[in-house]
């Protein structure tokens, strides 16, 4: 199985609801492919020297769930109350070296 981490975009077309959350999350752990989670929160950009790129404000929380492949993380985004409300999901495979 393969690590991928689900990031949420800030850019919803409808309200997210979240008594949806409760309910994804769970369906995702009966799975068994829910590796942990969390809203993101302020933070900061650093660089040793010259200027940092700047703080990515669109991001608001991450899930991170075990899957074959790109398709099957894909698959994973129903329910996702940013996915069903109009928003964005990034999915990036985590890369384990």
């Amino acid at each position: 199985m393969k690590e991928f981490i689900l990031l949420m975009h800030a850019d919803t077309t409808s309200p997210e609801r979240e008594a949806e959350w409760e309910a994804y999350i769970g369906r995702l752990i009966g799975a068994g492919i829910f590796q942990g989670g969390s809203s993101i929160g302020q933070g900061g950009t650093f660089r040793k020297q010259g200027d940092a790129a700047p703080l990515t404000r669109q991001l608001t929380g991450y899930i991170k769930i075990q899957a074959e492949c790109l398709e099957e993380a894909r698959a994973a985004l129903a329910g996702n109350p940013t996915f069903e409300s109009g928003g964005t999901v990034e999915i990036r495979e985590l890369v384990v070296s």
